[in-house]
């Protein structure tokens, strides 16, 4: 049986940090290495949500890419918008606790 110590709750803040930071590729660490963690879990299911977000801006992006001006604008202001909730992810995820990333964290209950 291992003890709940400090070390422990550091690799656990380490493996959420990772799942929202590197996203897919966190998710990925973390389910084969975490997967009985509901921590990690539920930090690295929310940055999956991220990656899910980013492959719809992209495509959103590349149809407003022929737009002049207000497509570059709205694109500018939504990947600005993705990158403080991804921030704002990252902050959640050594908190210990667990916080939902606004607007978009409730989607990873769906996995």
């Amino acid at each position: 049986m291992v003890k709940k110590g400090k070390s422990n709750d550091g690799e656990r803040k380490l493996f959420a940090f990772l799942g929202v930071f590197l996203t897919v590729i966190g998710f990925i660490i973390a389910l084969a290495t975490k997967k009985d963690d509901d921590y990690v879990m539920f930090y690295a299911k929310q940055g999956l949500v991220l990656f899910i977000a980013s492959v719809i801006l992209w495509v959103i992006g590349m149809i407003f890419v022929f737009l002049p001006f207000i497509g570059w604008f709205l694109m500018s202001v939504l990947w600005i918008g993705w990158v403080l909730l991804w921030i704002i992810g990252m902050i959640y995820s050594v908190s210990e606790e667990k916080r939902y990333i606004p607007l978009i964290g409730k989607f990873a209950d769906k996995f």
